[in-house]
């Protein structure tokens, strides 16, 4: 992947194909950048969680291989940092990558509002809440508050993507 916003884009879409209501997301950007992602999805068997890590296993039919969460893994443990993953069937599942920044082979950021104002407008009916925190700043971000400021606009309309884009840049200190 090209930047760390585009690992995150993918792991959570596996969470919404995973059928998720709720959707965690926990962004640590200091020494080490965490990424975090907790969801209420269908969740893996035991074997499944293994089968995920193995880029020639995936549960779609329009291709033969499965790379976001082994090339997840693979960026993390590349810089030196760690990767976890747990899950159970019906409960959900955690999936936490750490990659080291000042490491040469760790990829830029990238555009982390882009990424999680496309999530957000992805499905209306997912409650995601995010966690931000960096040396200097914190933000959190419930979509349901968001939702009830919005009094039943829409979320996914472009002028609140624009709103939700400035606000989450300048919450994040981006």
């Amino acid at each position: 992947m090209e930047d760390l916003s585009l690992y995150l884009l993918d792991i959570v879409y596996n969470s919404i194909r995973a059928r998720a209501t709720y959707i965690k997301i926990i962004i640590i950007n200091k020494d080490i950048f965490k990424l975090r992602i907790e969801d209420n999805g269908i969740g893996m068997s035991e074997k499944e969680v293994h089968q995920v890590q193995d880029p020639f296993y995936t549960t779609r039919t329009t291709r033969k291989v499965g790379l976001g969460i082994p090339f997840l893994k693979l960026g993390a443990l590349q810089t030196g940092g760690n990767f976890y993953l747990s899950s159970c069937e019906n409960k959900g599942t955690i999936i936490e990558a750490d990659f080291i920044k000042s490491h040469l082979d760790c990829p830029p950021i990238g555009d982390l509002s882009s990424s999680l104002v496309t999530l957000i407008q992805a499905d209306e009916n997912i409650t995601f809440d995010i966690d931000y925190e960096d040396e200097t700043h914190h933000f959190n971000l419930n979509t349901n508050t968001i939702k009830e400021l919005l009094d039943g606009v829409p979320i996914n309309l472009p002028e609140v993507i624009i709103f939700l884009i400035t606000y989450i840049t300048e919450g994040m200190g981006l």
